[in-house]
């Protein structure tokens, strides 16, 4: 696993580390954040995907989960080492591996102008920037176009999952916007409709063996999402009225532009979640603010 202290990644390494022996990789540069992966029981070594030194890892591993990324900041070059040549190089060193899940990104589409249109995987690419992460779309397209290429250089079981939006009580948008609703904080929200299909923890972590059961060569690609659109006002409503707090938004065209996603062939080949967005809502409340339900 890389990059095992993110939002999303954590609460994986967590599940899997309960009947499998995992490592973990990353630069672990947040105070405490190896010693948290490791209370799992989740092995780990410190790699940086830029230059990475594999001397500490074993020579194989059964599987390969890719979730560490460049993020945040408008450094394009160091994106691009980060995400588009750190998966090849990951790729390279372990192609052994019976497969691997590389964690792409809804923000690979174009923008299209329907804030109700459904994102299917064949729809055009280009990269959806934000103000917060400018370089996340045009890397993460790079970062795709690298897997692809290596796993079919390497006979590399691979599949490329496209998430849209995550969230629990390890974070997630959901879970920040409720955090600054508490704080008594305006929510910024996109000027215009925008469309998510909220995927619950719950569901990442159960579905990431599946994920890794389709990986084929060429690789596969397949948003993985929530089953459900639901537009951003009406989950905020709903975290308002599940929690007792005002609800305060502060339109912007800056805001998170619309990303619903056809789920056509995710039914197909992963299946249906289990956790509705609305008790997913409720379940991540719970979990991170217990004293609004005292």
């Amino acid at each position: 696993m890389t990059g095992p202290a993110g939002q999303i990644a954590f609460p994986i390494v967590r599940a899997l580390a309960a009947d499998n022996e995992v490592w973990g990789i990353a630069r672990f540069s947040g105070g405490g954040s190896r010693e948290r992966v490791e209370t799992t029981g989740c092995r780990t070594v410190v790699v940086d995907l830029a230059e990475p030194d594999w001397s500490g890892l074993p020579d194989h591993f059964d599987h390969i989960v890719h979730l560490a990324a460049f993020i945040i900041g408008d450094d394009f070059d160091r994106a691009l080492t980060v995400n588009a040549e750190g998966t090849g190089l990951l790729m390279q060193r372990f192609s052994t591996a019976r497969s691997v899940l590389v964690m792409s990104t809804s923000a690979v589409y174009r923008d299209v102008d329907d804030p109700e249109h459904r994102f299917a995987e064949g729809d055009p690419l280009g990269g959806h920037e934000q103000l917060f992460a400018p370089t996340y779309g045009i890397a993460k397209n790079a970062q795709e176009a690298v897997a692809r290429a290596m796993a079919r250089i390497l006979d590399l079981p691979t599949t490329i999952a496209r998430m849209n939006m995550s969230y629990g009580s390890n974070g997630g948008l959901p879970a920040y916007q409720l955090d600054m609703m508490k704080a008594g904080m305006p929510i910024p929200v996109h000027d215009r409709p925008a469309w998510f299909n909220l995927i619950h923890q719950d569901d990442i972590d159960a579905q990431v063996p599946t994920m890794l059961d389709i990986a084929d060569v060429p690789a596969t690609i397949v948003n993985w999402s929530g089953d459900e659109a639901v537009e951003t006002r009406t989950y905020l409503d709903h975290l308002a009225e599940l929690s007792g707090l005002e609800l305060q938004v502060e339109p912007t065209p800056d805001g998170v532009s619309s990303r619903a996603i056809d789920t056509s062939r995710k039914m197909a080949l992963v299946g249906s979640c289990s956790v509705g967005w609305r008790t997913g809502l409720r379940m991540m409340a719970e979990d991170r603010h217990p004293d609004l339900f005292a």
